[in-house]
Parts: structure tokens; C-alpha cells; sequence
């Protein structure tokens, strides 16, 4: 996958847009049609001390997730990337999508603090990588750059 590519498109798409959810929304359509073999990448955003889902790309998907919880809660806990080939030996997967097979989660987390994670979801087992583990944190952090704290 062409990173440095994908990474210059994303900086051109958010660079004058300040606004968090539209960013998202772009973030998320942006990965779902150019990383091959994907059937969902979106956000969710830490509200209450659960993740509640936010713009996203691929099938409905489960609305809250409890932190510690599933690859999402588990990310967001341990506040560091997790990547998963396959999620039916992950304990406490939570499968919102029984097609999914692997799975890629970045936390987002700005000024110390954490915001949400990033996921992407497989269809395919071992989907995932570290290229793409590294590539999907330097897309994260670009994104995160555009959110202002409040």
C-alpha cells in the first residue's frame, strides 16, 4: 500500500476543514475505497467513558462499546494499536459484522488525552500488517492534528 500517497490525499482533504466529524467522515471514506480488502473502516469517540460510533464506511455497526471491551475497548484502554489476523481468536471479539475476520485499531489521542480509536475491519484473515499498523497511525495522527480540544 502507497502510505506516503495515501498521506499526501488525506492532508489535502482536511487541511482547511476544522471540523472534527467532516474530517472523520472523510478520514473514513478515504481508507474504505483505497485500502484493498476492506469492509469497514470508521471512527468511534470516547463520550462517558464509552466509545459511541462516529462517521464510517461499510454495513450498520454496534453503536456502544465499552472500554476494555472487544478490539476497540482494548485499544482504547491500553491507549496503543492492536492488531488482530483473526478476530474469532481474539477473547471478547465483538463481532458487529460476522463477515469481518481481521481487524486494525488506532487510538486517537490528542494532547495526552485519549479521543476514540480508528478501526478497520477484514473480510480476510491476516489482512492486516505492521506497514499497516504504521501507516494507519501516521493517517491517524493527521487526523487527530485537525481536532481542536474544547
Amino acid at each position: 500500500m502507497d502510505y506516503p500517497e495515501l498521506r499526501a490525499q488525506l492532508v489535502n482533504l482536511l487541511e482547511r476543514e476544522p471540523d472534527a466529524i467532516a474530517n472523520a467522515a472523510n478520514t473514513a471514506a478515504l481508507l474504505y475505497h483505497s485500502l484493498p480488502v476492506v469492509n469497514w473502516v470508521g471512527f468511534y469517540f470516547l463520550k462517558g467513558g464509552e466509545l459511541v460510533l462516529g462517521p464510517f464506511q461499510g454495513k450498520p455497526a454496534c453503536v456502544r462499546i465499552p472500554m476494555g471491551k472487544g478490539v476497540c475497548g482494548t485499544a482504547a484502554e491500553r491507549r496503543e494499536s492492536v492488531l488482530v489476523q483473526d478476530v474469532h481468536a481474539f477473547p471478547g471479539h465483538i463481532a458487529c459484522d460476522t463477515a469481518s475476520r481481521s481487524e486494525l485499531v488506532v487510538p486517537l489521542i490528542k494532547d495526552g488525552a485519549l479521543i476514540g480509536v480508528l478501526d478497520l475491519d477484514s473480510p480476510m484473515p491476516g489482512r492486516f500488517d505492521e506497514d499497516d499498523r504504521a501507516g494507519c497511525e501516521s493517517l491517524a495522527a493527521i487526523y487527530v492534528e485537525t481536532v481542536v480540544r474544547e
